[in-house]
């Protein structure tokens, strides 16, 4: 997904059409922790869709809001429904009109506090917001060293926080959920161009990415003798909220 807000929420849609393809999309379990029984559902920092599409299956009524008009572009050829150019801290809809607020891969670029009640100012009395993760699972060595290779020798957290969400929301119940995602090669090569520290280096620095990338995928055993792709393990993380 798109970050919901911030400077430099535009520059993925560089790369729109590449992160739709590899970016993980989300357990079915997760996101319907995520809807609970809402009907009404505002994707924010919907990027190319990955999460609105898994809402909409789902038989709910989805909003999409991102910052960068080609993210929703691409949303809006996989899947018709209503779309604005906005942000977390200004959400182009009404007040009180929403059920739910669901955000995938994006709080952590908000403005936590202005987007807190952004975000209740739209939700309907008893409304939720739902904030979603797909983490690589460092805890598997190769991972954590994928990990190094993608944020430039500096491994990621392997935890993500808890949104901090004030008085207007309650305190979210949090689930998490471990499973694999199979990748080729060419796969995870493609997976680094979408990281934010790639996508803003020189080409010389994606060359050098992409070669580590390769070099580190020699070393990981294959699914099986006839499926050269690894399986690359994930922890998907949710928080729900509710508003008073």
């Amino acid at each position: 997904m798109t970050p919901a807000g911030g400077a430099g929420a535009r520059r993925f849609g560089e790369v729109a059409a590449l992160y739709d393809a590899v970016r993980p999309d989300y357990p079915a379990a997760t996101v319907a922790f995520l809807v609970g029984d809402a009907h009404r559902v505002l994707d924010l920092g919907a990027g190319t869709g990955k999460l609105a599409r898994a809402v909409a299956s789902l038989g709910r009524e989805v909003v999409a809001v991102d910052p960068d008009a080609r993210m929703l572009d691409i949303l809006g050829e996989r899947l018709d429904v209503e779309r604005h150019v906005g942000t977390a801290e200004r959400i182009p809809l009404a007040d009180a009109s929403v059920d739910a607020v669901v955000v995938g891969q994006a709080w952590h670029w908000v403005d936590e506090p202005v987007a807190v009640r952004e975000v209740a100012r739209v939700l309907r009395p008893g409304g939720t917001l739902g904030v979603v993760w797909n983490t690589r699972d460092e805890s598997v060595p190769w991972v954590r060293e994928l990990g190094r290779v993608f944020g430039d020798g500096v491994a990621p957290p392997t935890r993500v926080a808890a949104p901090e969400l004030g008085g207007v929301l309650t305190t979210p119940e949090h689930r998490a959920e471990r499973w694999t995602l199979p990748m080729s090669v060419d796969d995870l090569v493609a997976l680094a161009a979408t990281r934010s520290y790639v996508v803003e280096a020189g080409e010389e620095r994606r060359a050098q990415v992409a070669a580590a990338v390769r070099r580190l995928a020699a070393t990981v055993a294959p699914r099986s003798a006839t499926d050269p792709r690894v399986d690359l393990p994930y922890v998907t993380e949710a928080f729900v909220a509710r508003r008073r």
